[in-house]
Protein backbone atom coordinates (compact mmCIF):
# COMPACT_ATOMS: atom_id res chain seq x y z
CA UNK A 1 0.00 0.00 0.00
CA UNK A 2 3.19 2.61 0.36
CA UNK A 3 4.47 2.30 -3.24
CA UNK A 4 1.02 3.27 -4.19
CA UNK A 5 0.75 6.23 -2.19
CA UNK A 6 3.91 7.21 -2.66
CA UNK A 7 2.96 7.02 -6.53
CA UNK A 8 -0.30 8.91 -6.40
CA UNK A 9 2.06 11.76 -3.99
CA UNK A 10 4.45 11.63 -7.30
CA UNK A 11 1.62 12.13 -9.67
CA UNK A 12 0.35 14.97 -7.98
CA UNK A 13 3.45 16.73 -7.08
CA UNK A 14 4.30 16.27 -10.92
CA UNK A 15 1.11 17.10 -12.18
CA UNK A 16 1.37 20.49 -10.01
CA UNK A 17 4.55 21.12 -11.04
CA UNK A 18 3.88 21.19 -14.35
CA UNK A 19 0.76 23.22 -14.28
CA UNK A 20 2.87 26.25 -12.48
CA UNK A 21 5.48 25.44 -15.25
CA UNK A 22 2.95 25.62 -18.20
CA UNK A 23 1.32 28.74 -16.76
CA UNK A 24 4.22 30.79 -16.05
CA UNK A 25 5.42 30.14 -19.43
CA UNK A 26 2.16 31.00 -21.55
CA UNK A 27 2.35 34.06 -19.01
CA UNK A 28 6.11 34.89 -20.42
CA UNK A 29 4.98 33.81 -23.83
CA UNK A 30 2.05 36.33 -24.22
CA UNK A 31 3.98 39.25 -22.84
CA UNK A 32 6.85 38.87 -25.61
CA UNK A 33 4.59 39.04 -28.05
CA UNK A 34 3.88 42.49 -30.36
CA UNK A 35 0.12 43.76 -29.79
CA UNK A 36 -1.79 43.87 -33.30
CA UNK A 37 -2.00 46.65 -35.46
CA UNK A 38 -6.22 46.81 -34.89
CA UNK A 39 -5.30 46.36 -31.38
CA UNK A 40 -3.02 49.42 -31.59
CA UNK A 41 -5.86 51.37 -33.32
CA UNK A 42 -8.43 50.54 -30.94
CA UNK A 43 -6.31 51.43 -28.11
CA UNK A 44 -6.37 55.04 -29.84
CA UNK A 45 -9.74 55.37 -31.21
CA UNK A 46 -11.00 54.95 -27.65
CA UNK A 47 -8.95 57.83 -26.61
CA UNK A 48 -10.09 60.08 -28.88
CA UNK A 49 -14.02 58.84 -28.55
CA UNK A 50 -13.43 60.10 -24.90
CA UNK A 51 -13.55 63.63 -27.02
CA UNK A 52 -15.51 63.36 -29.64
CA UNK A 53 -16.78 61.23 -32.28
CA UNK A 54 -14.27 59.85 -35.36
CA UNK A 55 -14.59 60.52 -38.92
CA UNK A 56 -12.22 58.26 -40.11
CA UNK A 57 -9.10 56.19 -38.91
CA UNK A 58 -6.30 53.82 -40.53
CA UNK A 59 -3.44 52.31 -39.32
CA UNK A 60 -0.49 50.20 -41.37
CA UNK A 61 0.02 46.92 -40.68
CA UNK A 62 4.22 47.00 -41.61
CA UNK A 63 6.30 47.64 -38.62
CA UNK A 64 9.20 49.86 -38.59
CA UNK A 65 12.58 49.61 -36.70
CA UNK A 66 12.44 52.83 -35.08
CA UNK A 67 15.46 54.02 -32.85
CA UNK A 68 15.29 57.41 -30.50
CA UNK A 69 18.96 57.85 -29.10
CA UNK A 70 19.81 54.47 -27.10
CA UNK A 71 16.32 52.66 -27.52
CA UNK A 72 15.62 50.18 -29.88
CA UNK A 73 12.02 49.75 -31.23
CA UNK A 74 9.55 48.86 -33.64
CA UNK A 75 6.20 51.00 -34.46
CA UNK A 76 3.46 51.48 -36.84
CA UNK A 77 2.20 54.52 -38.55
CA UNK A 78 -1.88 55.55 -38.29
CA UNK A 79 -3.99 58.31 -38.22
CA UNK A 80 -7.37 59.46 -37.18
CA UNK A 81 -9.54 62.22 -38.60
CA UNK A 82 -12.30 63.98 -36.81
CA UNK A 83 -14.65 67.30 -36.94
CA UNK A 84 -13.45 69.91 -34.73
CA UNK A 85 -15.18 73.10 -35.04
CA UNK A 86 -16.80 72.50 -38.02
CA UNK A 87 -13.60 71.59 -39.76
CA UNK A 88 -12.21 68.02 -40.33
CA UNK A 89 -8.73 67.80 -38.69
CA UNK A 90 -6.32 64.85 -39.05
CA UNK A 91 -4.18 63.35 -36.47
CA UNK A 92 -1.58 61.12 -37.11
CA UNK A 93 0.61 58.86 -34.82
CA UNK A 94 3.23 56.42 -34.73
CA UNK A 95 3.12 54.05 -31.80
CA UNK A 96 4.82 51.50 -30.03
CA UNK A 97 4.34 47.84 -31.45
CA UNK A 98 4.74 46.13 -27.92
CA UNK A 99 2.72 48.16 -25.81
CA UNK A 100 0.70 50.08 -28.18
CA UNK A 101 2.03 53.42 -26.56
CA UNK A 102 1.78 56.57 -28.90
CA UNK A 103 5.34 57.64 -29.50
CA UNK A 104 4.39 60.74 -31.51
CA UNK A 105 1.28 62.55 -32.65
CA UNK A 106 0.69 65.54 -35.35
CA UNK A 107 -2.14 67.46 -35.68
CA UNK A 108 -2.81 68.55 -39.60
CA UNK A 109 -5.44 70.92 -40.12
CA UNK A 110 -6.75 70.12 -43.74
Amino acid sequence: MSKLTDFSRGIVIGSAIGLVGGIAGSHLYQKKQNLSPDEILNQIKKSFLEEGPIEGSWISFETKPLRKFAIRMNGVEGGITRLEDGKLVAYEFLADVKTGSVLTIDRLAM
